[in-house]
């Protein structure tokens, strides 16, 4: 199978995290080597460490704001450093780039490591829904407030992104995540051609 490189988007709640776990469990059984690059496991073992950095990510996470630049593109390329063995391997991204700043990084990224044919997938859902979805997840962050903070944050850096990587002439494939996990599953695969 020839490596593909993946780009998840969508808002929170949209089941971002369910349907990698589906496509890299596909690629797996298929004999593919997948590496997932998500900044937010990185910062979650950078906060759970006691060093003046993580300090500093925990203030900024408590009060909903994206890290800086510099740190994403660290941590992503640390996963990339440590994980990717061979151009053959596939490469999940989520949750990166979320700016138009990190798209640059990104860019260089798939430069570096001659990454072609990369594919968007853009899973789609309304406020309403995910709203009702993290309600029911009940995580302590879930609250209303932190709930529109985040769809802001969406807005303004996460849209832009996306736009640009539009612009930029990438595939991107717009999925409805207001149907069954399975539903949202197949769409996927039909759209990837994996069937």
């Amino acid at each position: 199978m020839t490596p593909r490189t993946y780009l998840f988007f969508g808002n929170v709640g949209a089941g971002k995290g369910t349907q990698i776990e589906l496509l890299k469990n596909k690629l797996e059984k298929a004999g593919g080597r997948v590496v997932y690059a998500y900044p937010g496991n990185e910062f979650r073992a950078l906060s759970a460490t006691n060093s003046f950095t993580s300090k500093k990510v925990k203030e900024s996470m408590e009060q909903g704001n994206l890290q800086p630049v510099f740190l994403v593109g660290t941590m992503v390329t640390n996963v990339l450093l440590r994980d990717v063995e061979s151009e053959a391997d596939h490469i999940i991204f989520d949750g990166f780039p979320r700016s138009i700043k990190q798209v640059e990084v990104f860019e260089e990224m798939i430069s570096f490591y001659a990454r072609d044919g990369i594919e968007i997938v853009y899973i789609t859902i309304s406020k309403e829904e995910a709203t009702r979805r993290m309600k029911l997840r009940g995580r302590s962050d879930d609250t209303d407030t932190g709930i529109a903070k985040r769809f802001d944050e969406y807005e303004k850096n996460v849209s832009p992104a996306l736009s640009l990587l539009k612009e930029k002439g990438y595939n991107i494939y717009e999925i409805n995540g207001e149907q069954s996990v399975e539903g949202v599953h197949q769409s996927i695969m039909t759209e990837l051609s994996l069937g």
